[in-house]
């Protein structure tokens, strides 16, 4: 483990050492500390062991791919930031949403300052997922937005910060109609290319968290040909 007294460490999971160098100098210069594995396989067990602020996770990987581990990293720990490095462009629709919700990707090759700015943007968006005290929601769905949380009737749905978005979009103009081309401005300020289906994924996601606790209710609306709407129960 390298850098000073920031507290924030960085799991460098990077299989080509000069490019896993390059990254750590740059983000122990930032204040960050870093840790860096090579093989896919020790992953799981150096995070069970361990608890870094979030995950740079190359996509080809020896032993256990990228994407793999991306899914179990989700499946065990639903908040832990991971940004995806991928040379392969055509993976970045999967990366995102489709079928592993990463928070950001960054395409070979890239600036190492680059690196840098996704990774503090990503923990400006995820660190305040956590530490706040829940709010009474009553018979209600209520955001806390100053935690970045939304809560049915007092539970924690555990949205990623691009859920959250997305309901937060709808919930401000309840019933208006959102084409994908308007939720993923919405999404990805940037404005990065992403396909449709990406809106489609978060979609079905957060329709599946509200579903866990409110089974009997459909808030979010698919609008054939057109989009979604939030539409709350009368």
């Amino acid at each position: 483990m390298s850098g000073n007294d920031n507290g924030d460490s960085i799991l460098i999971v990077e299989d080509e050492p000069k490019i896993a160098r390059l990254m750590a100098d740059y983000l122990t210069d930032s204040g960050f500390h870093t840790h860096h594995l090579e093989h896919g396989d020790e992953v799981m067990p150096w995070l069970e062991a361990q608890s870094p602020t979030l995950v740079l996770l190359d996509l080809m990987l020896p032993g256990t791919d990228g994407l793999t581990l991306c899914r179990q990293i989700r499946e065990r720990w639903p908040r832990l930031p991971v940004i995806m490095v991928t040379a392969r462009v055509e993976e970045v629709d999967r990366l995102l949403g489709l079928e592993l919700g990463a928070d950001d990707y960054i395409c070979k090759p890239f600036s190492p300052r680059e690196v840098v700015a996704r990774v503090k943007a990503v923990l400006r968006r995820s660190r305040t997922l956590d530490g706040y005290d829940v709010p009474s929601a009553g018979a209600a769905l209520v955001l806390d937005e100053d935690g970045w949380r939304a809560l049915a009737d007092g539970h924690d749905l555990g949205l990623t910060a691009v859920e959250f978005q997305l309901l937060k979009v709808m919930m401000g103009a309840p019933g208006r109609i959102f084409s994908r081309d308007q939720l993923m401005d919405h999404m990805y300020r940037d404005h990065r290319i992403v396909s449709e289906r990406t809106v489609d994924s978060h979609i079905k996601k957060l329709r599946k968290k509200i579903g866990d606790v409110w089974p009997e209710r459909e808030i979010i609306r698919s609008v054939y040909g057109v989009g979604y709407k939030y539409q709350p129960e009368e």
